[in-house]
């Protein structure tokens, strides 16, 4: 069940109708309801893997639970290792079979000799990249002795299943969202408020801005040989824009719809394209996956606390690992790795304490957020290209500009498939986003600050908003982009 669609529409006032006033006196049964709801809401998509889930649940449940109880530390280890084997074993199978297999067989091929297998026509659940890193985080921190293990099996269905942030975060640590499955929870306006603002806001990010800019973005990404360099570079910012908005819409509504049923979900998207360093970007963007690497993986690997060499390789394990965990496919492993190369230059430069005498260092800020937005950008036409080949290919002939631009414009009505009109509104859009990015950084703009505003002038901008939503969003129902992760 998408967030955008009319299926949600009519199944979270339901939800709502039955949490708030049905089951509203007894916090077991919301709990249920909430389970109830969440499995109705993925079984929508494809009841099949639902198993998944159940079947996750009880596994880390049950290890939770042992965990608590044993002492001796082999047995520990071996009951984490069950649960992170179980996890990781649904994902690497589902998600990662096919690629390993058909590498396997190219690798020998490579070296002249043919091997025969056939790949398995397999289905990837939707979400379970993130389902499968929630429910982790409930085993590790209870084997680090973080976070007592609930006894409570209907809170922890809750907590794994919970529908907002389910199949495409933000990933909840199990020390911030299952407690609050615990607690009652009291209606409040305010929070319904508050709410609204971020499922509105959500909503534009995604069908207004994510949807429309993906028309360009897969006309000049699926047929990359029919276009130039100015096309890419164009294309290449509207993607830009388009995950940003399709990815942080996802996660505005998930937190708008978890705070009308009383619920807090951690921020994942702060302005990331304000960012004055990549270090910075992956602080601000995807916060929730980049905390959970650097908890669960990078300090494990040793983090910061080891030689200045093996921190470096640390560091370009986890955007490796990053990268792989966005897909089966190189060209996400790429899209990580030159992040981590990056991230890694970042580090050398401040280790050798040039940072201060750098030009760098000296250059304004727009000047730092300008450079951190185009080597994104260029990182991101590898997360984005269908292939390898086509990645190269749009990187060979990025700087082509043998046709400029106001010249191909000349005398045109259309350009990329769009009225000019609309081709030039959409870049509007984006100085809109970039000036609400920025307001929100300064403190100049929030959830809060509209609530407080007169009456009439907090209802004109919801007008606007939902006018605006109405009769400039594509409603062709499109999926979110990270469904596929």
């Amino acid at each position: 069940m998408l967030f955008n669609s009319i299926d949600f529409a009519i199944f979270s006032p339901i939800v709502f109708i039955l949490y708030w006033f049905l089951t509203n006196k007894n916090l077991r049964l919301q709990n249920l309801l909430i389970v109830t709801s969440s499995y109705v809401f993925y079984g929508w998509w494809d009841w099949r893997f639902l198993s998944l889930i159940l079947f996750s649940t009880i596994v880390d449940f049950s290890v939770g639970r042992k965990l608590h109880n044993e002492e001796n530390q082999v047995k520990r280890k071996i009951l984490l290792w069950t649960s992170i084997l179980v996890n990781l074993g649904f994902l690497g199978f589902f998600k990662y079979y096919n690629f390993f297999l058909d590498n396997f067989i190219s690798a020998f091929s490579f070296f002249g000799t043919e091997i025969k297998a056939n790949s398995l026509n397999i289905i990837l659940p939707v979400g379970i990249s993130f389902y499968t890193f929630q429910t982790l985080s409930y085993t590790i921190d209870v084997y680090k002795r973080k976070l007592e293990p609930t006894t409570d099996i209907i809170a922890f269905s809750a907590f794994v299943s919970f529908f907002p942030q389910l199949v495409a975060g933000p990933i909840e640590r199990a020390t911030h969202l299952l407690p609050q499955f615990y607690t009652k929870r009291k209606f409040s306006f305010l929070n319904i408020q508050f709410g609204f603002i971020r499922i509105l806001n959500g909503l534009f990010k995604k069908v207004v801005i994510a949807d429309n800019f993906s028309n360009v973005v897969d006309l000049v990404y699926n047929n990359p040989e029919s276009f130039g360099g100015i096309h890419y570079i164009v294309a290449t910012i509207f993607f830009a824009f388009q995950i940003y908005c399709d990815f942080s819409g996802y996660s505005d509504i998930a937190i708008g719809t978890a705070r009308i049923f009383g619920f807090k979900l951690m921020e994942n998207f702060r302005m990331p394209y304000l960012s004055k360093s990549i270090g910075e970007f992956w602080k601000r963007w995807h916060i929730s996956l980049s905390t959970w690497f650097r908890d669960y993986v990078y300090i494990p690997l040793g983090g910061n606390r080891v030689s200045k060499s093996k921190t470096l390789t640390n560091i370009f394990i986890v955007f490796l690992v990053s990268g792989f965990w966005h897909g089966a496919k190189w060209t996400f492993v790429v899209w990580g790795a030159i992040h981590g190369v990056i991230l890694i230059v970042e580090n050398l430069i401040r280790l050798k304490g040039n940072i201060q005498k750098s030009k760098y260092h000296r250059a304004s800020a727009s000047i730092k957020v300008t450079l951190v937005f185009f080597i994104v950008c260029f990182a991101w036409i590898f997360f984005r290209s269908n292939s390898m080949n086509d990645a190269a290919y749009i990187t060979s002939r990025l700087f082509d500009f043998s046709l400029p631009l106001a010249k191909e414009l000349r005398g045109m009505t259309t350009y990329l498939g769009l009225p000019l009109w609309k081709f030039v509104g959409y870049f509007v859009l984006i100085g809109v986003l970039f000036i609400q990015d920025y307001l929100i950084e300064n403190d100049k703009l929030s959830e809060i600050s509209i609530i407080r505003m007169h009456p009439i002038l907090r209802w004109s901008i919801y007008t606007f908003i939902i006018l605006t939503i109405l009769l400039f969003g594509s409603f062709d129902v499109e999926q979110f982009v990270y469904f596929q992760f």
